[in-house]
């Protein structure tokens, strides 16, 4: 009733002042309306530098929402700018991502060879971050375009590894602390190069002496097989020495004639003593056959003693140079389990990246495993005295970042292979995803949000199989972890395949 009283008032108001002021009232209302929906709508993101020195890039975060990119370093952020993800469609996949590649002036193998310039590859299928146009708004085939001239700069500042972490809507890094995160000694981190550096020569001393001890066992192995031929021949003609004295003195036997038992017993005589030389000779080498087996068998022994030691120290060396390393865990509702992940900073033997050790992938505990957690990632951004300072990123609905580490038990031996000398750049993922089937042994760690578009990721060609990294096999400098990948095995929780949802298993590590 007031509403409509209101308006017959308004409707006569208007006739009394006549056209001039209905033309006023409708710019007023225009310039309301306009006013309003300025307001209403986000401001574009714009390039930025933070007003301070800026240290060394430890993430970037791509928020597809807003169409931005935010660089971190230890102390927040330091480069901001305006991006293009993907379309429609070919949407860039949300999830957690390292940089893989680097490639000043790549071209595209999948869009007509288009320029691609400083190209930082996150997936090996081929999403990435790189310098392109900017129309303002989603516009890529699933990669990140960023401003040329940002893409120039940030491409001269990361390094292989950095974090990048794609989000559905807004996200940054938050300071955060838990008693579930690393704790490193101070005794064991000063400690580290000098017992990397130490192991590093105990392994290839092992190495030399494993080498000749092989070598003298290989020697020692043909040596006996040489005489054990000369033995069995020798055998062989004291058999037939034996066999001709016997047949003698049957000639002997039925000898009737002088002159018949003089050839016979001639003949008896030199078979007899054939038979004794090659008796004595068999005899000798009989107790030399002895001798030669049991230097052969001490050989072999030692040689496998030594090829022992040379593994336990070469597996000891590896793992204290990795010590010096940033290590980064992934924890996993929909499999159940804990994957770790290092650089050993040794070219991809295909090319491309580097290897990532990944001996370590062990069941873990999560406390009401049907109920999802959410995707957070803790990243140990700076020392903070004996300590590590940390911060954390949400990415997905679930548990806030602690309610989701008050969830999981990680393993103590886990803990005691890692904690103590944990640095700066180590991290812990948590999400419910599985890892994704680009993550190989030339990449960290790469998930992909099961509940967000991916389809500039699942229309792009997969990666082809690689080698998994396994312990397996140790190459010369305890880096060499290669194998090729089985059959997936099944597994339990969220098992969809989008976005190549499927972690292909390592062999059996160290557990």
């Amino acid at each position: 009733m007031v509403n409509r009283v209101t308006t017959a008032r308004s409707t006569v108001a208007m006739r009394r002042w006549g056209a001039p002021a209905i033309v006023t009232l409708v710019v007023m209302a225009a310039l309301t309306v306009d006013a309003t929906a300025r307001q209403a709508r986000p401001k574009a993101p714009t390039e930025a530098t933070a007003p301070r020195d800026a240290g060394e890039p430890i993430m970037a975060i791509v928020s597809i929402k807003t169409q931005q990119v935010t660089i971190y370093d230890a102390d927040g952020w330091i480069l901001r700018a305006p991006v293009s993800t993907g379309t429609t469609g070919r949407e860039t996949p949300a999830g957690v991502f390292a940089i893989l590649e680097k490639n000043k002036d790549h071209r595209s193998s999948l869009y007509d060879d288009a320029e691609m310039p400083n190209m930082q590859r996150i997936t090996w299928n081929g999403i990435a971050l790189h310098g392109g146009p900017l129309p303002g708004y989603a516009a890529s085939h699933g990669c990140v375009r960023m401003p040329f001239g940002f893409a120039e700069k940030l491409f001269d500042r990361t390094r292989i590894g950095m974090r990048v972490i794609v989000s559905p809507d807004n996200a940054e890094p938050v300071e955060f602390s838990h008693p579930a995160l690393f704790v490193p000694s101070p005794e064991a981190i000063a400690a580290a190069p000098t017992r990397a550096e130490t192991l590093a020569r105990e392994a290839a001393e092992a190495a030399r002496t494993a080498d000749e001890t092989k070598k003298a066992a290989a020697m020692a192995a043909r040596e006996t097989a040489s005489f054990t031929a000369s033995l069995r021949k020798l055998k062989g003609l004291k058999t037939r020495a034996d066999a001709e004295l016997a047949y003698a003195d049957k000639v002997l036997a039925v000898a009737k004639t002088d002159e018949a038992k003089t050839r016979a017993e001639d003949f008896r005589q030199k078979a007899a003593a054939k038979a004794a030389e090659l008796g004595t000779q068999l005899d000798t080498a009989n107790a030399d056959a002895k001798s030669k087996l049991d230097a052969a068998a001490t050989a072999k022994d030692a040689a496998k003693a030594a090829g022992i030691r040379k593994a336990d120290i070469a597996k000891a060396a590896s793992e204290a140079k990795l010590a010096l390393e940033p290590v980064s865990i992934y924890i996993s509702r929909a499999t159940q389990k804990l994957y770790v992940r290092r650089p050993t900073h040794k070219p991809a033997p295909d090319g491309g990246g580097i290897v990532f050790d990944a001996t370590i992938e062990v069941p873990v505990t999560i406390r009401n495993p049907e109920r999802p957690i959410g995707t957070h990632v803790f990243t140990a951004v700076a020392r903070n005295g004996a300590a590590l300072r940390w911060t954390a990123v949400t990415i997905d609905n679930g548990d806030n970042a602690k309610a989701a580490l008050d969830r999981i038990t990680i393993p103590q031996e886990v803990l005691d292979r890692i904690a103590p000398t944990a640095l700066p750049r180590s991290s812990i993922v948590v999400s419910d995803e599985p890892l994704s089937s680009e993550t190989n042994y030339r990449t960290e760690f790469v998930a992909v949000l099961s509940t967000e578009p991916q389809g500039g990721f699942v229309t792009r060609r997969p990666t082809a199989d690689v080698r998994i990294a396994s312990d397996d096999f140790q190459g010369d400098d305890g880096f060499g972890f290669f194998n090729f990948p089985r059959d997936p095995a099944p597994q339990t929780g969220n098992t969809r395949r989008r976005g190549g949802q499927y972690y292909r298993p390592m062999q059996p590590g160290w557990w």
